[in-house]
């Protein structure tokens, strides 16, 4: 068996989907014997993970499976390596750094046990 890491995304869509398109990009590791092998599990995941639920007003909401545009493969896995990295642009800089820095203090704050 080999390691792989695949991108799975979901388009979330709210309601009628009439507002700001969002898409989740998720990071996964896979166990297979092949990429090919990889691929067929990442996609399958991504399917059998799709899911809907009503907000508070009563709107559908759902993470719809697009596809798995990428999968590479751990060789070797080394401390410090990178697995992931995507370029954002957001529209107010200060708030997006704002709120970077409030998520990494709340991860500094969780009790040790939470992070073990």
């Amino acid at each position: 068996m080999h390691w792989f890491v695949a991108k799975v995304v979901y388009q979330i869509i709210c309601g009628d989907g009439n507002h700001t398109p969002q898409f989740d990009e998720q990071i996964r590791l896979i166990s297979a014997v092949t990429k090919k092998d990889a691929l067929a599990k990442a996609h399958e995941i991504g399917i059998q993970e799709q899911y809907a639920f009503k907000n508070h007003q009563q709107e559908m909401v759902q993470w719809k499976f697009i596809n798995v545009p990428e999968i590479y493969t751990l060789d070797q896995l080394t401390d410090g390596m990178e697995l992931y990295s995507r370029i954002e642009e957001p529209g107010d800089p200060k708030s997006y750094v704002a709120w970077l820095q409030t998520k990494s203090a709340q991860l500094q704050e969780q009790p040790v046990a939470e992070l073990q």
